[in-house]
């Protein structure tokens, strides 16, 4: 476990719980490759935040790199509408473009 994650757990151990702080632990297992931990971690943020877009997008991607496709695609599905909504149009086309491969996959 890499140092930036012992800290950040220890900073969510104290009761710092926010949605930038499990975006930063999500981003870190992401990272590591321990995308269902990274999953959770993301999910977590988008609860405490659901208008956060860069972690909707990376909560898909976690949820695509664990094979979890429908999760993944509900994800950016979510993601592209809180991002249109907030005028941030690149990240809802990236989101776009990760669905359309996602939907490909599952039809």
């Amino acid at each position: 476990m890499s140092n930036m994650i012992e800290r950040l757990e220890q900073m969510l151990t104290t009761g710092k719980d926010n949605a930038l702080l499990r975006f930063s632990l999500g981003n870190e297992y992401l990272k590591l490759g321990q995308t269902e931990t990274a999953a959770a971690h993301f999910q977590q943020a988008v609860i405490h935040d659901p208008a956060y877009s860069a972690a909707w997008k990376l909560l898909g991607k976690a949820l695509h790199d664990a094979a979890r496709l429908p999760e993944a695609l509900a994800a950016y599905r979510s993601g592209i509408e809180v991002a249109e909504k907030k005028g941030d149009k690149q990240a809802a086309k990236e989101m776009t473009v990760f669905a359309k491969r996602i939907e490909k996959q599952l039809a």
